[in-house]
């Protein structure tokens, strides 16, 4: 259990427009296997899920993140559309720097070009500075393969800039990669500035390929 929620963090939610972003459910697991049934994602995610079984143990990983405070997944869906499952939202924060953490996302391949993936991220990263103010965060970070185009568009359009160029990593990550960052806005006395429509459990405010 954590101070965020615990086990698929019952209470956080997030929106933009007509998309809602949830903890992950039991219920989605037929939906997020037609989701990774898809060549083009199946280019990016390191772990794509082709049984119920391999479902299952995905969404017992995101429980864990959660519990560990250490990777807080989102299942971001259309309420537009019924609650259509259309995409993954994802932060990072694995290590002890306190200071920094990694933000990533899919999008089903039936949601793609309605801009889901900027809109969704949009959302996290002013939850993220807000509910880890007092931690320290005070810079996202978004790594994509340099090959990775419409993932170099979502950064831009969600006001992630250019950073860095990284070298390839193979056999893992065989072509360079992008990395690009956000930082938090500051207050004149240098403290994080409250965002805009930044979630608090139980609160659903208006308002990269995930690859690891």
């Amino acid at each position: 259990m954590n101070d965020h929620g615990g086990t698929r963090a019952p209470g956080i939610t997030l929106t933009a427009g007509p998309l809602l972003m949830r903890p992950w459910r039991e219920e989605d697991v037929p939906a997020l296997l037609e989701a990774y049934d898809d060549p083009v994602m199946r280019q990016w995610v390191r772990l794509p899920a082709s049984t119920p079984e391999e479902a299952a143990r995905w969404l017992e990983l995101q429980d864990e993140g959660w519990d560990s405070g250490t990777r807080f997944s989102f299942a971001v869906t259309d309420m537009a559309r019924s609650g259509e499952l259309v995409g993954n939202l994802v932060l990072k924060r694995p290590g002890p720097d306190t200071e920094r953490a990694e933000v990533g996302y899919w999008t089903a391949a039936w949601a793609r070009g309605r801009g889901v993936a900027p809109q969704a991220l949009e959302a996290l990263t002013d939850w993220a500075f807000t509910a880890f103010a007092d931690e320290g965060l005070v810079r996202l970070e978004l790594l994509h393969q340099v090959d990775n185009v419409a993932s170099c568009r979502v950064a831009e359009k969600a006001g992630y800039a250019f950073a860095e160029l990284l070298s390839a990593l193979p056999p893992e990550f065989p072509l360079d990669g992008h990395l690009h960052v956000r930082r938090a806005p500051l207050t004149p006395d240098g403290r994080v500035a409250a965002q805009r429509g930044a979630a608090e459990p139980g609160v659903s405010p208006a308002g990269s390929s995930d690859s690891r």
